[in-house]
């Protein structure tokens, strides 16, 4: 408590004393206490004493998206390690072999469950109690324990058999922070939050976090109705330009940046993220487009038309007031 005291002072003392906003993540995380909302409260303090501090939060979970293409919670134990240096073709006769497969069912059993810790996009042990079947771009999302539960079959022989099923796609999500969704949503409704998270292009095969704002426009504003649609909007272009000290954008209004997104509120959602190479020398991504977005319109260039590339290039670098100096 006192290590964690004396790290909020000083990040008070150094939005306070030197004028310049302070921003960092926040989540809730099931492995740890209520320590999120002492940030809260850390940045309405920050403000009463005159410093500007806004918290960065997702409007969902924090997931690992897991395949077999990618990475699996079984990939560290030693009978795994062997089958997974495999091509994926060969991975997939392994799982279909009934000797490999009560080894690979029998090693998985054996893992620990760490409880949901674990060293940044790396996949965590096996808890099936926490591991969902990604069948769309948004939940409700069924465990495997449930499955498991309904099909009476071991986890393990869930996971596989879904992924023989998928030609070995088949996504599984882990949450690693936010797992409980009221409290994602009191992060997302406190007023010095926004809805904005990107590592900015790191671990871009493990973790997919370009679908926070239609996810808070399809889920929390369609499917819940927690948000009304214009606080949700505002809540995506307003309060983060302003955040950034972006004066000329987030609002339509004459001598602003004409940046706009044509939706569909009705329509709009995340769709099922896909894995693409098509980084230098091959490396994999995940890619997720969107349903409902008729057009994406970048200083007043129409950039994406319906999920589309249109062959413009209207952007430009966007420098903050130290560069400009």
């Amino acid at each position: 408590p006192e290590a964690l005291l004396d790290y909020q002072t000083r990040l008070k003392d150094l939005a306070v004393d030197t004028g310049v906003p302070i921003t960092y993540g926040q989540f809730s995380r099931r492995s740890s206490d209520d320590t999120w909302r002492s940030y809260l409260a850390l940045a309405d303090e920050t403000a009463q004493a005159g410093g500007r501090m806004f918290i960065q939060t997702h409007s969902r979970a924090l997931n690992l998206v897991l395949s077999f293409e990618t990475q699996m919670p079984y990939d560290k134990l030693p009978v795994w390690r062997d089958i997974r240096q495999l091509p994926l073709a060969e991975q997939a006769a392994a799982l279909r072999d009934p000797d490999m497969r009560r080894k690979l069912i029998g090693a998985a059993n054996q893992q620990a469950d760490d409880g949901g810790k674990g060293i940044g996009p790396e996949a965590r042990a096996a808890n099936y109690d926490y591991l969902y079947v990604m069948d769309s771009g948004m939940p409700p999302y069924r465990t495997v324990a449930e499955l498991a539960k309904e099909m009476r079959k071991d986890p393990t022989e869930v996971v596989m058999d879904l992924a023989l099923e998928k030609d070995m796609k088949q996504f599984f999500l882990q949450p690693i922070a936010n797992e409980n969704q009221e409290h994602a949503l009191e992060l997302m409704r406190h007023p010095r939050t926004v809805v904005t998270f990107s590592d900015s292009g790191a671990h871009v095969s493990q973790i997919m976090d370009s679908s926070l704002q239609t996810h808070l426009l399809g889920y929390w504003v369609r499917e819940k109705q927690a948000f009304m649609l214009e606080d949700a909007v505002r809540q995506l272009t307003f309060v983060p330009a302003s955040f950034w000290g972006m004066n000329n954008r987030g609002l339509l209004r004459e001598g602003y940046a004409a940046d706009v997104v044509v939706f569909d509120p009705d329509r709009i959602a995340p769709m099922l993220p896909e894995l693409v190479y098509d980084l230098p020398a091959g490396a994999r991504r995940l890619k997720q487009k969107s349903a409902g977005i008729a057009a994406t319109v970048v200083n007043g260039e129409v950039l994406m038309r319906n999920n589309e590339h249109t062959g413009a290039l209207p952007g430009q670098l966007i420098r903050g007031p130290l560069a400009a100096k």
